[in-house]
């Protein structure tokens, strides 16, 4: 099926709408109503390929279930909420969070590709590759329908549309920035689309904070979101600033070596916000920040200050040298 008209046709019937409720709205992806009608009127949906989509898609699932099982049993989180937890040195505290936020990766992983499958089972978000389909947004390119069902069956097709998680990308890219990108990615398509743009200001990092507090407010009222998600944009800030005003004048090889700490920095970001995302509550997120002297904090505060000390522009304007997006060969991806 290819794109067809920007307009959204009719709103669902009963029918559609029962349609729609077979698919997995509630854990992701997210979807435009565009795709939806694409999805009713393919022409030949029984040459849309989805059995073996779905296992190249699956086939990492279990280890991550098992990961995750594992990981949570050896490392439970209510183990920080008690005062026990907090009588263990400073190196355990601070290797505590890597675990906890391993397995809520693991955790994640599996229900968003389990959503994704019940996506792909359906011919859910199917469209030629050739369309360029992206995550949550659909197709870039037009690409006209197929006039028979030797045609539909000779196309390529691909379901990025319906693509959530790249957990190749989660894991390995180098930026604090581009770890958002890979994370939930139909939904960061929508708040790009109508948050980001819409922000009361230009400044990226100040749109970046504009769009974390509603993406805090739509995951609920619980201070651990607000804290961890109005983080990332001290974390934009430092690692776009300090980037900008060092990363372009070392040598290919220092390059390598700065990516390699940047990536090391950026897990251990996300380990430190994503204890205020499970945590919940103002005192716990707290109590756990302040028992490793809120490090990521100082370590974010410093760094944007020596970026403002040495010249460092703003990340949306930064002009360096290449950055890698990951650490691992291409061919390394899970699919």
């Amino acid at each position: 099926p290819g794109p067809q008209t920007p307009s959204c046709g009719h709103p669902p019937s009963p029918v559609e709408s029962d349609q729609l409720a077979l698919l997995p709205p509630a854990t992701g992806p997210f979807f435009r109503y565009r795709t939806y009608l694409d999805w009713l009127e393919q022409p030949f949906p029984g040459a849309v390929p989805s059995l073996r989509p779905l296992l190249r898609r699956a086939w990492p699932a279990p280890l991550f279930g098992l990961l995750f099982l594992l990981s949570s049993h050896l490392f439970p989180l209510e183990a920080v909420r008690e005062d026990a937890f907090y009588a263990r040195p400073l190196p355990a505290r601070l290797f505590y969070m890597v675990p906890v936020f391993f397995a809520f990766r693991m955790r994640f992983y599996v229900a968003w590709i389990a959503a994704e499958c019940g996506c792909i089972a359906a011919g859910f978000g199917a469209y030629p590759v050739a369309a360029k389909a992206r995550a949550g947004g659909g197709p870039t390119l037009q690409c006209p329908p197929p006039s028979s069902p030797e045609e539909a069956a000779s196309l390529e097709y691909d379901y990025e549309t319906v693509r959530n998680i790249d957990c190749y990308g989660t894991d390995f890219c180098v930026r604090v920035r581009d770890g958002m990108r890979y994370w939930n990615m139909t939904v960061q398509w929508w708040l790009a689309q109508y948050v980001y743009k819409s922000a009361p200001t230009r400044s990226y990092v100040f749109r970046s904070a504009w769009t974390m507090l509603l993406s805090a407010y739509w995951h609920g009222l619980h201070p651990g979101y607000y804290l961890s998600f109005l983080t990332i944009p001290l974390c934009l800030a430092a690692e776009g600033r300090l980037e900008s005003a060092l990363r372009g004048q070392l040598s290919p090889g220092a390059q390598k070596a700065w990516d390699w700490v940047h990536w090391f920095l950026k897990m251990r970001a996300y380990d430190y916000m994503c204890m205020g995302f499970v945590l919940l509550s103002l005192g716990d997120t707290l109590r756990y920040w302040a028992s490793i002297y809120f490090c990521i904090h100082i370590l974010a505060m410093a760094a944007l200050g020596l970026g403002l000390a040495l010249g460092g522009g703003s990340p949306s304007r930064r002009k360096t040298a290449p950055q890698a997006t990951s650490l691992a060969p291409e061919k390394l991806r899970e699919e």
